[in-house]
């Protein structure tokens, strides 16, 4: 049985600090082609991709969420971008699921994106409007104020399984690049209900 669970662990890698692979990792984003037994093809931008996932691979999603999920108390990853003029406006916002509180907690470099930052982080005070709002984010050493936007991609974890791997479902995945040049994984994230891909 492959647990969603597993895959919310991988997830969380997208909203904490990057970790030495001893393979080089790739990033896939696209639409899957097909599943066929342990092979998976995903077409990108650049072009179609197989990608051999592990016997005992899992499967998670994430679901479109709002700033009206985004409580007091949340643990919360923010993507941002610097302002020109100063402060952070979110790119990406993940509400963690209570059980991953503390995960990656901290304030830093986001590589994804440049002059970007993540903080995962416990929100402190909400402050929304209509057409926006911001969320203060305190973590051990400090604290941060970053504006959500409209635009800003608000998700949060949810289950999945491998039979919602079908042609057409929206998926993101790390891959290990082995000596022969082939890739592996064992973990997919799917966006499901109208969420955008995380980044």
């Amino acid at each position: 049985m492959r647990l969603a669970s597993l895959a919310l662990i991988g997830l969380v890698t997208l909203f904490s600090a990057g970790v030495q692979a001893q393979t080089p990792q790739t990033r896939i984003r696209g639409t899957v082609e097909r599943l066929d037994g342990q092979s998976l093809t995903v077409k990108t931008q650049e072009g179609t991709t197989a990608v051999a996932l592990a016997s005992n691979y899992s499967v998670g999603a994430v679901v479109k969420a709002g700033i009206a999920d985004i409580k007091k108390g949340s643990f919360i990853g923010v993507g941002a971008r610097m302002l020109p003029g100063g402060g952070l406006s979110a790119v990406q916002v993940f509400i963690f699921p209570e059980a991953m509180r503390g995960t990656g907690e901290g304030h830093r470099p986001w590589a994804v994106l440049p002059e970007a930052t993540m903080t995962n982080a416990t929100v402190a005070e909400t402050v929304s409007r209509v057409d926006g709002g911001s969320v203060t984010l305190t973590y051990p050493g400090g604290e941060q104020t970053i504006a959500i936007t409209p635009e800003a991609n608000i998700i949060m974890a949810a289950p999945a399984e491998a039979a919602d791997l079908v042609a057409g479902a929206q998926v993101v995945l790390t891959a290990s690049r082995q000596a022969d040049g082939s890739l592996s994984s064992n973990r997919v994230t799917i966006a499901k209900a109208g969420a955008q891909l995380p980044l």
